[in-house]
């Protein structure tokens, strides 16, 4: 998968940085000098290469810079439901989770994690 060209190209190794919610906050796509960071269920991923999906005013745009783990879930584009804990998802919700984060593991390469 890392290395190897596939479907969506050549893939780095995961990196191992570990961001505070602050600090992944700074990859919002506001700044164009920066990448766009998310997370999903902990994990970063960088989305840069989709800044058009995910830089401010675009769809996306809400789940740049925050673990958006509860809002991709419920398929939710509000604000609100832009958090960390998706411990209230029921079980169908928790799939369409889990099929966002195969998403991005295949698309986007791994940067590091966040931590609260």
């Amino acid at each position: 998968m890392f290395g190897s060209s596939g479907e969506f190209g050549m893939r780095k190794p995961p990196g191992t940085r570990v961001f505070t919610p602050e600090e992944l906050a700074q990859f919002d796509g506001s700044d164009a000098s920066k990448p766009v960071y998310l997370a999903v269920k902990t994990v970063v991923y960088d989305v840069s290469s989709a800044r058009a999906m995910y830089g401010p005013g675009s769809a996306y745009s809400v789940f740049a810079g925050k673990d958006a783990s509860r809002a991709l879930g419920m398929s939710s584009v509000k604000p609100a439901d832009c958090v960390p804990d998706y411990s209230s998802l029921n079980a169908e919700q928790i799939g369409t989770l889990d099929q966002w984060v195969s998403f991005y593991q295949k698309k986007y390469d791994i940067i590091g994690s966040v931590k609260p």
